[in-house]
């Protein structure tokens, strides 16, 4: 490794500035010829036709600089709470976070949720206060609410000496050549012991001495920087940059060791085909390397093929990619996002930050494009796992999972700018799931029209709320062919996709406890065919309960409106804990039903002129009633339909 490198994410509720501060970063550092506008569809990092349109981001995008000797590399991510994948993705990747706010919306519904994020993950962080120019800015009062919603770690470095009416004017708190004030010494002197006890004793620290230790503490996420400024302007962002590189820790030389690598990103390239993104943490990836996923030795080793860095919005070949690094790697046809190569990575499992609550058909405009646009989907959710692509080849029918309205906007711009395809979709519903109600066996002996045999008899219980699927099996492999038992466990979850009321079948214990092939009549895919007609039997004869989604939420808004929003909280068969009254707002914390609240964001912006703050995130899955819920019909053949399910399973009709 040539030198230090840093992989930071610029994050912000939409329209805080992201994607200005690091076109500014890379203008500065020579990067960048000439600077890009967001709002002229320039920006470098909104490289598609509908970000450089609509001037937001949708997807994360990586830029990279250098600045004092410093590889920095930036990952751009989207503001919009419909986008929260994107991020989900890139937050695996980074070294440190910039989090950036307005100085006039300040600490808003989806920042919130961005630095939980942040906090759960133990990323290093520093805040920018963008826009102290416009009209109502007010760093101080950004800053009580980074105290009170955020964090009680963060530390004012900078103050405005002018802000608002298009004046802005910055002042360092924080050098060798100012007096410190005693509020950042205090808070820096608390994260190192030794430290606290001279300042106690009256002993006068040196600045080499706080700022070490601001380095320490922001590195263990034990203190968090703040800066402010102006980014369309560049007021402030000098600072900001040499920030980045003075606090933020940098990797360590590991190229020689085992290596360890994440794919955070997927995209398709018209003449190289798939290009996977990955961060590589310790070792090194070289051009023809065969690499091996961590989660699981069946998977077939993959080649590299080219290695590529992203130059100003394009691909620019690369010799390797060595440890602390990012680069896009080509050849990779069957890599995923969240795939590891080598050693696992500690600290990512079961991590998530969006959970899609609804689903959506889509239509091409053409029928006859149908196949066109099962093409494109398939490739959109290669690159967006969260999409879930469902193509009902039998009926002809796709579905996919989405996390708002405004996703279905951008896929339908996208499938049309990059697919040439017209698509239509429809109203979105609501994701429930069922489980079993009770503990059942479900049955079935395949057996004519020979030649067929499989007789299975699987034990289907209800399990603990959230944990999935898990089957077993207590047959001997002399009653059915390990080969057989393998049919069998590779169909649970797509025999588990449509459940009798037409939805994912889900928190259950599946465990074979009979089961019989025979040497002559058995074939391969008899217990493919026959596992779905046994598991639907079994639901059937229990029933299941429905469940819906559930998020957990926070609500910030002003005291007068306390008594209207627990009433609509109440009214939306919401549940919340006792209100925290503070300064003439309340904060009430709670969970609420996705089915009674989809539109509420919208109710309580217009209830509060928009001084509300709320903040979702997905929290589980819980039993409603049919009439809370919804039952749809099974798409497609019905097993439960026996004789059509086996002619449909055999190819004898469609």
């Amino acid at each position: 490794m040539s030198s230090p490198i840093i992989n930071i994410g610029i994050l912000a509720h939409v329209d805080a500035g992201k994607t200005t501060i690091t076109e500014q970063m890379l203008f500065a550092s020579g990067a960048l010829r000439s600077m890009g506008s967001v709002d002229k569809g320039t920006a470098v990092t909104d490289n598609l036709t509908v970000e450089k349109e609509r001037g937001i981001s949708v997807r994360a995008a990586t830029a990279s600089f250098e600045h004092n000797g410093t590889k920095i590399n930036i990952i751009d991510t989207p503001g919009h709470v419909d986008f929260s994948g994107e991020v989900e993705r890139s937050l695996l990747a980074l070294d440190a976070v910039v989090l950036v706010l307005s100085a006039v919306e300040g600490v808003q519904g989806h920042t919130i949720t961005l630095f939980n994020a942040i906090k759960n993950l133990n990323i290093p962080c520093i805040i920018f206060i963008n826009k102290i120019d416009r009209k109502g800015a007010d760093v101080k009062l950004v800053m009580q609410q980074i105290e009170s919603e955020l964090t009680d770690k963060s530390v004012l470095l900078q103050q405005a000496k002018q802000q608002g009416n298009n004046e802005a004017q910055l002042e360092t708190l924080f050098s060798e050549k100012v007096l410190i004030p005693e509020s950042i010494t205090e808070k820096i002197v608390e994260t190192d012991e030794a430290l606290l006890e001279n300042y106690l004793e009256g002993e006068a620290i040196a600045f080499n001495q706080l700022d070490q230790a601001l380095q320490n503490a922001v590195a263990k996420c034990q203190l968090i920087p703040v800066f402010i400024g102006v980014a369309k302007s560049s007021i402030g962002l000098a600072e900001l940059t040499h920030a980045i590189t003075h606090y933020f820790p940098q990797s360590k030389d590991q190229d020689s060791a085992a290596l360890s690598a994440l794919v955070f990103k997927v995209e398709h390239d018209k003449s190289l085909g798939k290009m996977s993104y990955i961060r590589v943490f310790k070792g090194m990836i070289q051009p023809r390397d065969i690499l091996q996923k961590s989660s699981s030795s069946n998977d077939e080793p993959q080649k590299v093929g080219q290695i590529k860095s992203i130059v100003k919005g394009k691909y620019v070949d690369q010799a390797n990619i060595s440890s602390g690094d990012i680069g896009v790697v080509s050849g990779l046809s069957r890599a995923q996002v969240g795939d590891v190569f080598g050693e696992n990575i500690k600290g990512f499992e079961n991590y998530s930050l969006s959970t899609p609550m609804l689903t959506v058909q889509v239509k091409p405009e053409k029928p006859a494009e149908i196949m066109d646009l099962v093409k494109a989907l398939t490739e959109l959710s290669d690159e967006d796992p969260m999409l879930d692509l469902q193509w009902l080849s039998d009926i002809r029918e796709l579905h996919i999972k989405i996390s708002g309205i405004i996703q279905i906007e951008i896929l339908e711009a996208v499938l049309k700018d990059r697919f040439g395809l017209k698509t239509t979709f429809s109203d979105p519903s609501i994701i429930y799931k069922e489980t079993p109600a009770q503990s059942v066996y479900g049955y079935e002996r395949y057996w004519m029209p020979k030649p067929c045999w499989a007789i299975l008899k699987l034990k289907i219980e209800p399990a603990e709320r959230g944990s999935g699927v898990s089957y077993s099996s207590e047959v001997s492999t002399n009653n059915v062919a390990a080969k057989y038992q393998n049919e069998i466990e590779a169909t649970i979850d797509s025999a588990l996709k449509q459940g009798v009321k037409g939805w994912q079948v889900t928190d259950c214990k599946i465990t074979l406890v009979e089961g019989e092939d025979h040497n002559v009549h058995s074939r391969s895919g008899d217990f493919i065919i026959a596992t779905p007609m046994a598991i639907m039997n079994g639901l059937k004869e229990s029933d299941t309960t429905l469940l819906e989604p559930i998020v957990s939420f926070s609500i910030i808004a002003p005291l007068d409106l306390l008594g209207t929003i627990t009433s609509d909280i109440t009214k939306m068969r919401g549940t919340f804990e006792s209100p925290q009254i503070e300064n003439n707002q309340f904060k009430i914390t709670g969970k609420f039903p996705v089915a009674t609240t989809i539109n509420y964001p919208i109710r309580l912006a217009s209830l509060s002129a928009g001084k509300a703050k709320l903040s979702t995130k997905f929290d589980c899955y819980q039993a409603c009633t049919e009439e809370q819920g919804q039952i749809r019909q099974y798409k497609g053949i019905n097993p439960l339909d026996r004789d059509k399910w086996i002619l449909h399973a055999r190819g004898a009709i469609k």
